[in-house]
């Protein structure tokens, strides 16, 4: 259904008022702006078809001058061979064409006006278009960041992020398991007595071969 009844009713159209009232306002400022192309085209057609009737009708002026001029002509041809009545014919012809010429000036005086009526109008509608274009932005903008907000407040509190951290804190729960294993593989007891003996044996065993290097060299030495 048509927002707007006539190009008038555009240029009028307070766009807060209307986007208020809507339900929807993005769908409404949509719409604004389709109509508001549409009436562009529409004026923009009427005034091209104004600009072809004026230079129709001007084309039309110079043969009508041309007109009179070629009955100026004869009439003077006439009268100068004592053709009174012929020559009287003829300037009937020539204000036949005068009249006819200056029917298409005022025709033209008249598209000329309108014509200057069209170019405000242009002019008014496409201002009123960048405004509407203007505000689209706007509301998307503002839609955009809306839903960009609620995603983000979904994320911070809803079930799917406290489950994401659930899975965290089992994961580093296996995680302590783990590292907990491998410090117990590698931790060791208290000796034995067997241990500790064999130890003892393994040291003089150790230190008897030292003293017996040193006597050696000792020897060559000598």
């Amino acid at each position: 259904m048509s927002i707007f009844s006539r190009t008038r009713d555009i240029m009028a159209a307070n766009f807060t008022e209307l986007l208020d009232r809507a339900e929807d306002p993005s769908r409404m400022i949509r719409m604004i702006i389709l109509e508001m192309e549409e009436t562009l085209v529409e004026v923009r057609a009427s005034a091209a078809r104004c600009i072809a009737d004026a230079k129709e009708m001007r084309r039309a002026m110079v043969r009508l001058d041309g007109l009179r001029d070629s009955w100026t002509e004869k009439a003077e041809l006439a009268l100068s061979k004592g053709r009174e009545d012929l020559a009287k014919a003829a300037l009937v012809e020539r204000q036949k064409a005068a009249d006819m010429a200056k029917g298409l000036e005022d025709e033209i005086a008249v598209i000329d006006g309108t014509l200057k009526t069209y170019e405000g109008d242009i002019a008014k509608l496409q201002g009123k278009l960048r405004e509407a274009r203007s505000r689209q932005n706007a509301i998307s903008m503002r839609i955009e960041s809306a839903d960009t907000r609620a995603r983000a407040r979904e994320l911070l509190n809803g079930s799917r992020t406290e489950d994401a951290f659930s899975r965290f804190e089992l994961l580093e729960r296996r995680a302590d398991f783990a590292e907990g294993r491998a410090d117990a593989l590698g931790m060791t007891g208290p000796k034995s007595l067997e241990e500790e003996i064999a130890e003892l044996k393994s040291e003089e065993a150790v230190d008897a071969e030292l003293e017996a290097l040193k006597a050696r060299l000792a020897a060559k030495g000598n």
